[in-house]
């Protein structure tokens, strides 16, 4: 059986994870920030790249060690299971699953003025021919993705340059156009609406959901040259990179402001119909601009399409590892590439598009998602146990207070995505769990229940607070902004403490670990 090739150097991978990260949110970004936070919504992005570090560095150690494919439904094979590995998984999967029919719609939705056939006047929704571009645009992920993943990086590589390159320019324009110094005291102070301001940019403003993207590297770490050094400079490179875009834009966004535009407020702020940049660039008289505009508001949806394709090939690879998919999915083209994979992904996503309506199909990608998240910090610190003494080439220090903080933001990100997403992760978890019984009801005895449990109070507790809590439709908005924070941090440390005891013996390890090619057989996995 043809085997993963590694193709993907360091500038690759790195793209890889930029590509992910800068898509079309920061078009709208710097609006949404300064509506909660005014000019301190620069420190909102600040906040929001440390956290999402703090996380990354989790799976850094991880990848760097085991750069296996589809790490996020993998890794929890190794520190607890296959139910645990399976619910990560199967959540993920069914969140990149959404991902490439909503790039696709956001990009016939940006090119609608100049192709208005693309939808229909009365309700907006894509039209024959608008549905037949999209399934063009979502096998054109395939294709790409097909053709090997060395063709993959290098197709992504060239969007990203784009990606990187119009915010960069377009805020060194506002910058040299037009720059009110003013604007960053006034009206109300640099911070008119304080602390809570500047935490609800974070959750709200969409700031903490803008860096999530970083996560394709550790479903790509199987096929990465060098990943011992590659995966942890990719992830720390990339956050840092956006992160500095991300708050070099909001500068200039907020400089480049009318001051009248300001006179009610920075929550009221707002430019009609037109999208804020187009406002600002308007306004500033740059005119010419906003053609480059338009190419980056179509690159930014087609990158992560196109990224989001590739991940999620292997993570169903992975789930086919696990047992949860048909052996199948882990055939190989002559490319090294997971094509049945592929082609089931593109069915599914198919589904998606043409059945369910666009608004739930974007709450169930948050909710799908994010949870995911919440397998790096358990897993780094469990496998300090288990692999003490293989080599690492990232090491964490205070490995423990690092990986608390990070589930702790891992289960912040959860809860930040708002009840109406949070309900619809519990719905997709139950329809695991059911296909989950019916693939191993006969097996049930090889099922690590055990090691599992911690699940069932994490799942209910983070959902009896979001429903509580302040975020989304439908939460009862009981328990006050600054305590529901408290209450999940305290909730997530103990969920910490009873999962990290709740890890794989030594003896079940060594069984799933033994399967695995990453390692080298010669060195010891436990020290003992």
């Amino acid at each position: 059986m043809a085997k993963l090739k590694r193709d993907i150097g360091l500038v690759g991978l790195t793209f890889i994870s930029v590509g992910g990260i800068i898509g079309s949110g920061w078009l709208f970004g710097p609006l949404l920030a300064v509506q909660h936070a005014g000019p301190a919504a620069i420190l909102s992005w600040i906040i929001g790249a440390v956290a999402m570090f703090v996380l990354a560095i989790t799976f850094a150690e991880i990848s760097a060690m085991l750069p296996i494919p589809g790490g996020i439904a993998r890794v929890p094979q190794f520190s607890h299971g296959n139910i645990v590995s399976m619910a990560m998984g199967w959540t993920a999967w069914i969140g990149y699953n959404t991902t490439a029919p909503i790039e696709v719609e956001a990009m016939l939705k940006y090119l609608a003025p100049y192709a208005p056939w693309l939808h229909a006047a009365e309700t907006g929704d894509l039209t024959g021919a608008g549905i037949t571009v999209a399934l063009f645009f979502m096998l054109l992920f395939v294709v790409i993705n097909a053709l090997g993943v060395k063709f993959f990086t290098q197709v992504n590589a060239t969007l990203t340059w784009a990606k990187i390159a119009i915010p960069i320019v377009l805020s060194v324009l506002l910058i040299a156009s037009r720059f009110e110094t003013g604007n960053f005291t006034q009206p109300g102070g640099f911070a008119p609406y304080g602390l809570q301001g500047i935490m609800a940019a974070v959750s709200t403003g969409g700031v903490i959901f803008s860096f999530i993207g970083f996560r394709h590297v550790v479903d790509m770490a199987g096929e990465v040259r060098n990943p011992k050094v590659a995966i942890p400079a990719a992830l720390v490179l990339s956050i840092i990179l956006c992160a500095a875009i991300y708050v070099g834009l909001q500068i200039a966004f907020i400089g480049a402001l009318d001051p009248a535009m300001l006179k009610n407020g920075w929550a009221n702020l707002n430019f009609g119909g037109q999208g804020p940049l187009d406002g600002v660039i308007l306004s500033v008289g740059i005119v010419w601009f906003l053609s480059f505009l338009n190419i980056g508001s179509v690159i930014g949806p087609f990158g992560n399409g196109l990224v989001s394709t590739g991940s999620n090939a292997r993570i169903a690879l992975a789930l086919s590892q696990n047992g949860f998919l048909p052996k199948r999915l882990q055939m190989l083209s002559a490319f090294g590439v997971p094509l049945w994979a592929l082609a089931l992904n593109f069915l599914i996503g198919v589904l998606f598009l043409l059945t369910v309506p666009f608004t739930t199909v974007i709450a169930l990608n948050g909710a799908a998602i994010v949870v995911s998240f919440a397998v790096g910090p358990i897993a780094v610190v469990c496998l300090r146990r288990l692999m003490p003494d293989h080599p690492r080439s990232i090491r964490i220090p205070f490995v423990k207070v690092v990986a608390v903080t990070a589930f702790a933001v891992a289960t912040l990100i959860v809860y930040w995505s708002g009840w109406d997403t949070v309900w619809r992760l519990g719905i997709a978890l139950v329809i695991g769990f059911v296909l989950l019984l019916a693939r191993f009801h006969n097996r049930l005895d090889e099922m690590d229940v055990t090691e599992a449990l911690w699940l069932v109070p994490y799942f209910v507790g983070i959902g009896l607070i979001s429903f509580l809590g302040q975020f989304g439709e439908g939460a009862l908005k009981q328990i006050p902004f600054g305590w529901d924070i408290l209450l999940c941090v305290l909730f997530s440390t103990a969920i910490f403490g009873l999962a990290v005891r709740s890890s794989l013996s030594a003896k079940k390890f060594r069984i799933y670990i033994a399967e695995e090619e990453v390692l080298d057989p010669k060195k010891p996995v436990i020290g003992f």
